[in-house]
C-alpha cells in the first residue's frame, strides 16, 4: 500500500468512525436513513447509494432510502427477490460485488428499470441485527468506471451493520413511544371514566344516605333493622368509590403531600372510633394505645388518616367474631411506630409479597368471603411512602397479622427512615 493510499484508507476509517458514532444518536428516520446512503457513497466513491428492506406481507424488497431526485417514484416499486441484486444479497447474507455481464443481465435490467439509470457496477451488502437480515445498502456505480475493492465491501459492510443497529434502535424507540402514547390514552380513559362513575354514583348514593337516616328517625324496630342494612351498603359502596379516586389520583400524579403538623396521639384514637361501628358489626374488640403525648410528625393529617384507616379496616375484616384489633402508637429516636396488630385469619407467607398491590386479593375471586377491591392496602402503602416512610407486615396463617407504619418525624429523615429494618 503506498503512502497516498493509506492516507486514503486512513481518512476514509476515520469517516466511518465519526459517523458510527452519530448514527447512535439520531432521533428522526429520515435524515438517519440520507445520512447512511451519503456516507455510502462517499466510503465507496459511488455516484449514489440506496437502502432496501423486505415486506414480509407482500414478499419483496421496496426502497426506503436514495437521493431526493429518484426517492418519490422508487417507495411505489416492489423489487422482486428472485430477480435483483438486493434480493440476492437478501437470501445468502453475504457482501456481493456485481459488474453488469450478459449473465446478470436479468438483474441489471430490474435495478435499471428501478432507477431509470445506467447501472454498470453494484456493490451490495446486508444490513444484519442480532442475526436477522433487515435490509440491503447498494452502492451504484464506482467512480471513473473502476472496480469496487475489497475496502470498500469492508467499509460498506461495517457501515451496513451499524446502521442496522441505529435503524432498529430508532424502531425500538417509536414502538416504546407508541406504546407510551397509549398507554396515556387508555390512563386518561380509565381516570376519566372514574371521575365520571364517581361523579354520577355519587349523587344518588348521597340521596339514598339522606333518605335512609331520615326513615331511620321514625321507623320501627324492625324497619330500623332493614335501614341499617341499607345504610351499611351504601357506605361500603362509598368507601369503593373513595377508593377508586384515591387510587387513580396517586397514578395520575395529582396527590400531593402536605407538610403540617399532625399529632399521631391524636390520630390514632380518632381513627380508631371512626371504625368502632365495624368493630361492632363484625363484633371484633378495637382498641387503641398511645404510649405517650405530643407525638408529632411532619406530614399530611387526611394522608396518615387514610392509611391508618385502611390498616384497621382490614384488620376488622379479617378477623373473625370475638377477635382483637388493637392500634398501638410508640416513639422511636426520630420517628414514630404506628402497630395495628389483629388475631384474625393471618396472610400465607407466600402471598405476602403481593398484598400491597393494587387490585391484588389473597382470597380468590370465586370463593372471596370478604368484600373491597384489593386497593386498600395498596393506598395505605402510597400514601405512607409519600411522607418518606415504611410499611411493612408480619403474619401467621390462623394466628393473625401485624402491620407497621413508619414515619419520619420531619422530612429531613426521609433518607434514613428508608434504611431502617421494620421489626
Amino acid at each position: 500500500m503506498t503512502k497516498n493510499q493509506l492516507s486514503d484508507y486512513t481518512r476514509r476509517l476515520e469517516h466511518l468512525l465519526e459517523v458510527c458514532k452519530n448514527l447512535t444518536a439520531a432521533l428522526d428516520l429520515e435524515p438517519l436513513l440520507n445520512s447512511i446512503i451519503e456516507v455510502a457513497s462517499d466510503l465507496t466513491r459511488s455516484e449514489w447509494s440506496q437502502i432496501l428492506v423486505y415486506d414480509t406481507q407482500k414478499k419483496y424488497m421496496q426502497v426506503m432510502a436514495a437521493p431526493f431526485y429518484m426517492l418519490d417514484s422508487l417507495k411505489t416499486i416492489g423489487v422482486p427477490v428472485d430477480r435483483s441484486i438486493a434480493g440476492r444479497v437478501l437470501e445468502i447474507e453475504q457482501p456481493m460485488v456485481y459488474h453488469k455481464s450478459e449473465d446478470d443481465a436479468p438483474v441489471f435490467q430490474t435495478l435499471d428499470w428501478e432507477t431509470k439509470q445506467n447501472a454498470s457496477s453494484v456493490l451490495a451488502v446486508p444490513m444484519i441485527y442480532k442475526g436477522e437480515v433487515i435490509g440491503v445498502i447498494e452502492s451504484i456505480n464506482k467512480i471513473n468506471d473502476a472496480s469496487y475493492s475489497e475496502e470498500d465491501v469492508f467499509f460498506l459492510d461495517v457501515l451496513a451493520s451499524q446502521a442496522a443497529t441505529a435503524i432498529q434502535n430508532y424502531r425500538l424507540i417509536q414502538k416504546s413511544d407508541q406504546a407510551f402514547q397509549k398507554a396515556m390514552e387508555l390512563d386518561r380513559m380509565k381516570s376519566d371514566f372514574i371521575a365520571i362513575a364517581s361523579h354520577e354514583l355519587r349523587t344518588p348514593l348521597g340521596l339514598i344516605m339522606g333518605h335512609a337516616s331520615f326513615l331511620t328517625e321514625n321507623a320501627t324496630k324492625e324497619q330500623k333493622a332493614d335501614v341499617d342494612v341499607i345504610s351499611r351498603s351504601a357506605v361500603r359502596l362509598k368507601d369503593l368509590i373513595d377508593e377508586f379516586s384515591d387510587i387513580d389520583a396517586i397514578t395520575s400524579g395529582f396527590t400531593r403531600c402536605k407538610r403540617e403538623k399532625v399529632y399521631l396521639d391524636k390520630l390514632a384514637p380518632e381513627v380508631v372510633e371512626t371504625m368502632r361501628p365495624l368493630s361492632v358489626e363484625n363484633k371484633v374488640r378495637l382498641t387503641v394505645e398511645v404510649k405517650q403525648p405530643n407525638l408529632v410528625v411532619e406530614g399530611d393529617f387526611e394522608k396518615i388518616t387514610l392509611a391508618l384507616r385502611n390498616l384497621v379496616k382490614n384488620a376488622l375484616n379479617f378477623t373473625n367474631a370475638g377477635g382483637a384489633v388493637k392500634v398501638t402508637v410508640d416513639p422511636l429516636p426520630g420517628y414514630v411506630k404506628i402497630a395495628v396488630m389483629d388475631n384474625g385469619i393471618g396472610i400465607p407467607a407466600a402471598e405476602q409479597q403481593n398484598i400491597f398491590k393494587r387490585f391484588y386479593q389473597v382470597e380468590k375471586h370465586l370463593t372471596r368471603k370478604h368484600g373491597g377491591m384489593g386497593l386498600g392496602l395498596a393506598i395505605a402503602k402510597e400514601m405512607v411512602e409519600m411522607h418518606g416512610g415504611k410499611i411493612a407486615v408480619e403474619s401467621m396463617e390462623e394466628k393473625g397479622s401485624r402491620f407497621t407504619i413508619l414515619l419520619p418525624l420531619n422530612a429531613a429523615q426521609v433518607t434514613a427512615a428508608e434504611r431502617v429494618f421494620l421489626s
